[in-house]
């Protein structure tokens, strides 16, 4: 992937989307292509770790699949204490620092207890930051930081005249991170969908008709070909941008 690191993103987000699809191409079950989604997942955390990508966001579970059929989110709920079993120590050796961001409390009480522990683990870590999107939603996420400076000045701590942009940001469940500069989008679908809907305001965006099980270090190496070749000017002239 050297051809492609000449100009990298600080921040990737993905939404992993076609492992149903994946699974029903192939006739089994579509916990099956869940599982088959943790082989990309690993490359491209070893990817960002090698190629010294800061951050990387992965939509895992969004608010509005909790209105998917009951056996497929109790599958999904199972995998992710499945992955968080076996890829935490490996994460923390690689000095990866794991978060998750979302509404936590719709997540099973055994599950929130393991990512509490996975968080607390690697916390110290200095490489990577590779936050897992579960039961988000980019409106939840809004709504939830709006609510937040609503208690602020209902309190007195803040005065509505003080909220910014800047304000509001801080508020949201990646304050501490850069915008994403790059965002993926795997499965064939040209959409956000409710994903990261504040943070995105200026990433490039990638699709790719890819589904994510299939996804591959090429496929990678491809987006950020892309992402290299295009002109970021933030709404600005050309030449303002650059100076």
């Amino acid at each position: 992937m050297a051809e492609a690191a000449a100009n990298l993103p600080g921040h990737i987000a993905i939404t992993m989307d076609g492992n149903g699809r994946w699974a029903a191409a192939r006739g089994v079950p579509r916990a099956a292509g869940h599982k088959a989604g943790l082989k990309p997942v690993r490359m491209c955390i070893e990817e960002c770790t090698h190629l010294g990508v800061g951050a990387l966001t992965l939509f895992a579970f969004s608010s509005e699949n909790w209105g998917r059929p009951p056996e497929e989110v109790g599958s999904l709920m199972s995998l992710f204490l499945e992955a968080l079993d076996s890829e935490v120590a490996e994460l923390h050796e690689k000095g990866v620092r794991l978060r998750f961001v979302g509404a936590r409390g719709s997540l099973p009480v055994r599950l929130q207890a393991r990512i509490a522990a996975a968080e607390e683990r690697t916390a110290g870590n200095r490489g990577l930051a590779l936050q897992v999107a579960v039961s988000y939603g980019g409106r939840w996420d809004i709504v939830q930081a709006a609510q937040a400076l609503a208690r602020e000045c209902a309190s007195g701590a803040l005065r509505p005249e003080e909220i910014t942009e800047a304000a509001f940001a801080a508020r949201l469940s990646l304050a501490q991170l850069p915008d994403p500069d790059l965002h993926i989008r795997t499965g064939g679908e040209h959409r956000i969908s409710n994903f990261l809907l504040w943070q995105l305001a200026y990433a490039e965006l990638y699709f790719t008709e890819r589904l994510w099980p299939e996804f591959t270090a090429a496929d990678l190496a491809a987006a950020l070909r892309f992402f290299a070749s295009r002109e970021r000017r933030f709404g600005q002239r050309p030449a303002a941008a650059s100076a």
